[in-house]
């Protein structure tokens, strides 16, 4: 299975180095032996100038963070024209706004919206997902605001599991994998470890031979994304390390 699934690298996790020289952080990426990367924003470059760096370097797109306006009706057009000069088919919504999560009742009208988004996508070959930060695995009028959610939506929009940020909210992100099969296509690798943040994958307490088997045989996953979102090292030393722990694991 040792490199089945190719590795990205969510650029949020070097937020500042890609703001300071984004074409020099690019290459260093790629250099480090990344596949693609997913974007959080695009300091001030068009679709078509980003395109051509990744080209450049050999990296794909494997997602881009977009925020739920823009994928809306007044923006949609737009963004599916961004992303497929990126060649991505990945819209994954990073957050969301209070009205959108506030109650069961609030996630179930969201799930509603993602299928409809979802809907409008599919003919175009893109998907939209979601991706969870800690308070989605806090049960919310008697359910968890996670299973609400991929409870009500079609299997069609992506679960983007991010396992330190799940494991943060207190729950075990394997049984997710296991209760929501095939929905995995995008899956952000982060470590977490007990009263330390600055843990890099490898060294805390994720069950990663675990994720890994589910998401190569349940999960459908199309994509590994590493993300480092604190710093022991300056966060290129980090995100290089941790894709070497990943090789070391056979990924």
């Amino acid at each position: 299975m040792a490199g089945k699934i190719p590795i990205g690298l969510q650029l949020y996790s070097i937020r500042e180095d890609c703001a300071r020289d984004l074409p020099a952080t690019l290459k260093a990426v790629a250099e480090m032996g990344y596949d693609g990367v997913e974007f959080a924003g695009y300091h001030g470059y068009s679709a078509a100038d980003l395109r051509k760096l990744l080209d450049d370097f050999g990296l794909k797109c494997c997602g881009t963070h977009t925020g739920i306006d823009t994928l809306l009706p007044e923006q949609i057009a737009a963004t599916v024209e961004f992303n497929k000069t990126l060649g991505n088919r990945f819209l994954i919504v990073p957050g969301l706004p209070g009205e959108y999560t506030e109650s069961k009742a609030a996630w179930e009208k969201t799930a509603q919206l993602f299928n409809e988004i979802s809907d409008g996508l599919t003919p175009l070959g893109m998907v939209t997902g979601y991706h969870n930060h800690f308070t989605e695995f806090a049960p919310l009028d008697g359910e968890m605001p996670w299973d609400t959610f991929f409870g009500n939506t079609k299997k069609e929009v992506v679960m983007q599991l991010d396992t330190g940020n799940a494991m943060h909210g207190g729950a075990d992100p394997v049984p997710f994998l296991k209760r929501y099969p095939g929905r995995a296509l995008t899956v952000h690798l982060k470590e977490y470890a007990s009263g330390y943040d600055k843990a890099l994958i490898g060294e805390g307490e994720v069950k990663w031979q675990e994720v890994f088997e589910l998401c190569e045989n349940f999960g459908n996953t199309e994509w590994y994304i590493v993300e480092q979102e604190s710093y022991a090292l300056p966060p290129l030393e980090c995100v290089d390390k941790c894709l070497q722990n990943l090789r070391k694991m056979g990924k």
